[in-house]
């Protein structure tokens, strides 16, 4: 069997979807049923309630599970919910776990300098001493933050995409991708120890990003450059909690300082998984890009 945790957020959700589509069994542990949605209605999911910070409450999880996929919030004390849930995942013989982690694909980028990478890097750490088997999912940044209500969202009101990042250039990846590469993981053998770090295929400036979105909308976008100290005040009016203000505020620093990045396709090509572009994934979501439901 096959457990997963996470299974309501923006990419746990995306990977249920996709374990359901592959018509594979899955195990998926929420903390409240309700938040499940229409999740819960997919074939083959078997939902159960539990807290990863409270061992005793997972007995019914670990049910004969062979491999967990591992995810959590990152605003939610990632750190000290992961490891306790890895130490539990141990005490009850489970004996694989794979952890959906991250990593900021800009060139030279200092994962220390980062809370976001650095809090993964400590869970890898930390899963790797162990004693289970362990692989690592390492995503770069994901390009549905750019719709509208994301980190990078265009605002579908100004039709504008306000940072305060110049000419960077990055290369998010399609949630999508990573869903299909995840299921590929979980249902093959030999990933003990593997470390798949993993991109869109482009590194796009935020001119082309806004290019890209108006030739899927039919919509003019223009890219904004703004300063740090705005974001930061555009970030507190939404009502972003300070803890996530201020990760966003180290990652944008951090990318102003590193303008180029990696493009990471291997695990892409090692599971058959096209690369989706930028463009297709602004053409599939059009009506969102335009704040439409």
């Amino acid at each position: 069997m096959i457990l997963m945790t996470g299974a309501t957020g923006l990419s746990g959700s995306l990977i249920v979807e996709e374990f359901a589509r592959r018509g594979v069994p899955v195990r998926a542990l929420v903390r409240d049923p309700r938040r499940a949605g229409h999740l819960s209605e997919l074939a083959g999911v078997e939902w159960v309630q539990g807290d990863m910070l409270r061992p005793e409450s997972l007995h019914e999880a670990f049910k004969d599970v062979e491999r967990v996929l591992l995810i959590s919030s990152a605003r939610e004390r990632m750190v000290e919910t992961q490891q306790t849930f890895i130490d539990a995942a141990r005490a009850a013989g489970v004996p694989h776990v794979v952890k959906l982690s991250g990593k900021e694909a800009g060139i030279g980028f200092d994962a220390d300098r980062f809370r976001g990478t650095r809090e993964h890097l400590d869970i890898e750490r930390y899963l790797e001493r162990s004693g289970v088997a362990w692989t690592h999912l390492r995503p770069s940044q994901f390009m549905q933050l750019y719709l509208p209500g994301g980190n990078f969202g265009v605002d579908p009101v100004r039709h504008e995409l306000r940072l305060p990042i110049g000419s960077t250039r990055l290369s998010p990846i399609d949630i999508e991708d990573v869903a299909k590469i995840a299921v590929a993981v979980m249902t093959s053998s030999g990933h003990e120890g593997a470390v798949y770090e993993m991109s869109g295929p482009e590194a796009l400036s935020m001119k082309e990003v806004v290019e890209r979105v108006s030739d899927a909308t039919g919509v003019r976008y223009s890219y904004v450059e703004v300063s740090r100290a705005e974001k930061v005040a555009e970030y507190r009016e939404l009502g972003l909690p300070d803890v996530g203000v201020q990760i966003l505020d180290e990652l944008l620093a951090e990318r102003s300082r590193h303008t180029d990045s990696h493009i990471w396709l291997d695990a892409h090509r090692a599971f058959g998984v096209p690369p989706t572009s930028f463009a297709e994934f602004a053409n599939r979501h059009a009506a969102a890009l335009l704040g439409q439901p």
